[in-house]
């Protein structure tokens, strides 16, 4: 039986370790890291303590799937980028129209983006899990870097500097953008902030020369 009573269906492993690892971002957008205890893990999925035990060595192992599940996320914000067939915009006008679709991933999931951003903090804290964290952040780069070269194959603009460099700036940018639009939940800020990085970043490359 269920600890409250519920009798205990038999759920598959790759399920029980999903659903563990939802309940366990909702937990720590709602109640940060220090409150993601085990307990308060397998209580927001419904299930028994045996459950975790069974899919998860420790905690430090699901805390460690959850970082790799924040770069999982980003790619799901840069894909749709990735595999734009737009030709007839400027680099500026790409990266915008990145930012903004991101931005908007954010707006559709605050809780999730403050629960990645949680778990930055807490890979940072335990020099055991601080390459997490750098992980996390050199996946991020090159997924941005995958999308820069693609938008400047498909537009005909050229980089002149190193692509990784201008992977960096956006990254950070994306992450100015986040934490502004969580504390101030400004809408019309946020989008100033994506078209105005946007044009900065477009500084860093010259568009085809057109022909006569």
């Amino acid at each position: 039986m269920h600890a409250r009573g519920h009798p205990v269906a038999h759920i598959p492993a790759n399920e029980r370790r999903e659903a563990l690892i939802e309940a366990a971002l909702r937990v720590v957008a709602r109640d940060g890291i220090a409150g993601a205890t085990t307990r308060a893990i397998v209580a927001e999925a419904d299930m028994p303590l045996a459950s975790f035990h069974y899919v998860f060595d420790s905690h430090d192992e699901l805390m460690a799937e959850l970082v790799q599940r924040a770069v999982n996320e980003e790619y799901r914000a840069i894909a749709p980028l990735l595999g734009s067939d737009i030709t007839d915009a400027s680099l500026g006008d790409l990266v915008e129209a990145g930012l903004t679709r991101y931005l908007d991933s954010v707006k559709a999931e605050p809780e999730r983006e403050r629960a990645m951003l949680e778990l930055t903090q807490y890979a940072l804290r335990d020099e055991r899990t601080a390459h997490l964290a750098r992980l996390q952040y050199e996946r991020y780069t090159e997924l941005v870097q995958m999308a820069l070269e693609a938008a400047a194959g498909r537009t005909g603009w050229r980089w002149n500097v190193p692509v990784v460099e201008v992977a960096r700036m956006v990254v950070a940018l994306a992450d100015g953008i986040t934490i502004s639009w969580l504390v101030r939940h400004d809408d019309g800020e946020a989008l100033a902030l994506a078209r105005s990085g946007a044009r900065a970043v477009e500084a860093h490359a010259s568009a085809p020369e057109r022909s006569a």
